[in-house]
């Protein structure tokens, strides 16, 4: 079992910005690929941005304008920098984590998940 808190939710007008963090254990950040999805109500889980252990990154076509990931290994900590924010960015943030090597945009090859943090966009 790896343990990942996330942090960082709440309320925020559209157009405003938050940054989540994942803290995590240290050999995750490095040999594991980490990730961040979402799930709206009434929507199936979907992926936000991913990381590998590497360091090499990717996001969602939809979101990559406005979201990034990025992490700082000395805090064992994954980050999600989300700009410009929309009532459709409106759910609960998930962190998670997979064995292997690649980042996968499917939430079921995900292997460790955070318990979640909720993002509320008011318009």
């Amino acid at each position: 079992q790896v343990p990942l808190i996330e942090s960082g939710g709440g309320l925020v007008q559209a157009g405003g910005s938050l940054r989540l963090s994942c803290v995590g254990s240290g050999r995750t950040f490095t040999e594991n690929p980490m990730a961040w999805l979402r799930q709206a109500v009434g929507k199936e889980r979907e992926f936000v941005a991913g990381m590998t252990g590497r360091g090499w990154s990717e996001a969602a076509e939809s979101l990559q304008a406005r979201f990034t990931i990025s992490r700082d290994i000395d805090k064992n900590t994954v980050y999600l920098q989300m700009n410009n924010l929309n009532s459709d960015d409106t759910a609960v943030y998930y962190c998670a984590a997979r064995q292997g090597s690649l980042v996968k945009t499917s939430a079921s090859d995900y292997d460790w998940w955070g318990q979640g943090t909720q993002i509320t966009v008011s318009s």
